[in-house]
């Protein structure tokens, strides 16, 4: 169980020139690193050091030497002749593009921006419990935008049915909004385990604080 959690930790994706990218998770980041289509960027007392699979993997290994796997802030994969950390950031070697400038309108962002709460009774729920809601029913002519769609969990879900939150006398606990910036990057940022990853962030995206 430990090993799949592990292997669903996010990664920060930087492109050649250490801009930020997107987030993936650590599966994934493996898969690049192991093709060598990446490596792994880290952060030690303010200096960058880069390593690729095999640089990774041996540093992983003193460290297991050492005892210092137990650290909260980091992740652990065991394999059958190893274990390796789960790095935090990777850098694409030979990707020069620039990070999109448009934020996608997607379930995770969506799910992230309103923090997995449902939008009408503001309890937090799995992932798996929660689902969209358009505010204003598509048989009303809504539409699916982030100004009229918000997480809400199965119960609520069902008793707003087809009407408007008026009709069905509900009232949303925010008016939805389309985030300026990352609400995967901006929610990650609250955890001590990604602090890394403000080096490579603008400031935009941590020093205001998420409601």
């Amino acid at each position: 169980m430990q090993q799949a959690v592990s292997l669903e930790s996010s990664v920060l994706v930087l492109n050649k020139f250490f801009m930020a990218l997107h987030v993936i998770s650590a599966k994934r980041a493996f898969t690049l690193l192991c093709k060598h289509i990446a490596e792994v960027v880290s952060v030690d007392e303010g200096k960058y050091n880069s390593y690729n699979f095999e640089s990774w993997r041996d540093v992983s290994s003193y460290k297991v030497s050492l005892g210092l796997t137990d650290d909260d802030t980091t992740s652990w994969v065991k394999t059958v002749s190893f274990s390796i950390e789960v790095p935090k950031i990777i850098r694409l070697l030979t990707y020069d593009k620039f990070p999109q400038s448009s934020l996608k309108f997607n379930r995770r962002n969506i799910f992230a921006r309103d923090e997995n709460k449902c939008q009408y009774c503001s309890k937090r729920f799995p992932v798996s419990e929660l689902s969209f809601d358009h505010v204003i029913p598509r048989a009303h002519d809504g539409k699916t935008t982030w100004e009229n769609v918000v997480c809400a969990c199965t119960e609520c879900n069902k008793r707003k049915g087809g009407r408007t939150p008026e009709q069905a006398g509900m009232k949303l606990t925010r008016i939805p909004v389309k985030p300026k910036h990352s609400p995967v990057l901006r929610l990650k940022l609250r955890f001590e385990k990604y602090e890394s990853w403000k080096q490579f962030l603008d400031e935009a995206y941590w020093s205001v604080p998420l409601k």
